[in-house]
This record gives C-alpha cells, structure tokens and sequence, in this order.
C-alpha cells in the first residue's frame, strides 16, 4: 500500500476500496479517515494518532493532495459508506461488535443490520455513553469474551479512536472509526443528495443546508491555497 505524509499526516493512497479493506483486515488496522479539516489542522498529537493507524482519504481534499503527489488512481472513500462495504464484504464471514451513538439509535442499527444483512453475526453492542473507566473496562472485558473480527465504534473525532486504540490492545481486530454514520444509517441525519456527493460538493450542502458551518468552511480555503502552493 503507497502512503505519503500530508502536512506531517500519513495518508495511503488505495486505487480501491477492496485495496483498503483487505489491507486492514490482513494487518488488523484501526482504520482512520483522513480529510482537509485533518491535514490542515495537524497537531503533534493528532498527527501521531493517525500515523499509528491507517490513514485513509475520507474527503476530496486528501485526493487532490494524494494526486498532487503523484497518485492518479487514488479513490476517496467516504467513511460512512466504508464501514458498509466492510458488512457487506464479511458479514457471512466475520464477527462485527458495534459502539456508538444514543441507545435508541444503536438499537436500530443493529436491528437495520440484521435486515439488510441476514445472518449477520452481531456479538454484542453498546452506545457510546462512555462516563467512567469501569464503563469502558467493561467494554473492553466484553470485547475480549467475544473476540470480534471487526469493531466498528461511532462516537467522534478523536475520542474514538483513542478508545479503539486501548481496545486494541487487548484485542487485536479491525476497527474503523465512524463518527455519526449509525445516525445516517438509521435516517436519523440525512446525508447530502447523490447529485452533490457524485461531484464531491457534500461539503457545500452541508452549508447551504447550515450556514452556520461558513466559519469552518473558511478554514477549508486556505487548505486549497496551501495545497495550490505546493504545500503538502
């Protein structure tokens, strides 16, 4: 798998989704996405965090700096379609535990899942009001009983991450990271209409629908520039 560092951010450049997925199920990777907001941004912390795991291009600004940096083929791979085609490709197969979200929202998830995908093999769940360490420990013991091929934990950057980072410890799976996506899975949040993800312009949905996002809409700008710039 070809990576390159983004602003200090390793960042793989897979020519598929299927290159990915069977990349991080072979090495058991925490799988990480990996946008303009991110690359921007970068911290230390952040940038170490990502660069422990598997860094993917989410957004369509980490596709233009992956090409900018010689990467033709490179596919952006939204992370609230990945985790899908992950269940997709391996619910006959492997075991998936899923973290995340309210406890009504989690239920129906799960309850989705099992009608889309029969026969898939959900050893347990929980939500993602994680409030004291003997909450996480727990999860964690619960985990490791089960011993799930794929964790699959929906609670925000980087929280989640940090938090599949100390389960891996104690269980070595893939993971991936999903932010809100139980909520769009379950209608709850709409995504974006097929016309504007096709032509990658989710992001200016996202701000006509909430204007409020100009501010962070602005920071995305001076990405481009600096992308522009050479400076990735």
């Amino acid at each position: 798998m070809i990576t390159e560092f983004l602003n200090g951010v390793k960042t793989y450049a897979p020519s598929s989704r299927k290159e990915l997925m069977d990349y991080a199920m072979s090495h058991k990777k925490i799988l990480i996405a990996v946008n303009a907001e991110k690359i921007l941004h970068a911290t230390d912390e952040s940038r170490n965090l990502i660069n422990r795991n598997l860094g993917y291009p989410d957004g369509i600004g980490a596709v233009w700096a992956l090409q900018k940096k010689g990467h033709p083929n490179v596919v952006k791979i939204p992370g609230c379609e990945l985790w899908l085609d992950l269940v997709q490709s391996f619910y006959k197969e492997k075991s998936f535990y899923l973290v995340g979200g309210k406890q009504e929202i989690i239920e129906r998830t799960v309850n989705t899942l099992k009608k889309d995908f029969s026969g898939m093999n959900i050893c347990n769940y929980r939500n993602g009001y994680i409030k004291v360490e003997e909450e996480e420990l727990a999860l964690i013991e619960d985990i490791v009983k089960h011993k799930p091929d794929i964790v699959l934990v929906a609670m925000g950057s980087p929280k989640q991450e940090l938090l599949m980072e100390r389960i891996q410890n104690s269980h070595e799976a893939t993971y991936q990271g999903l932010g809100g996506s139980f909520d769009v899975y379950t209608g709850n949040v709409k995504r974006a209409p097929e016309w504007w993800v096709k032509n990658n312009l989710e992001w200016a949905y996202r701000l006509v629908k909430q204007p409020s996002r100009i501010k962070r809409q602005i920071h995305l700008v001076k990405f481009f520039v600096n992308l522009h710039l050479g400076k990735y």
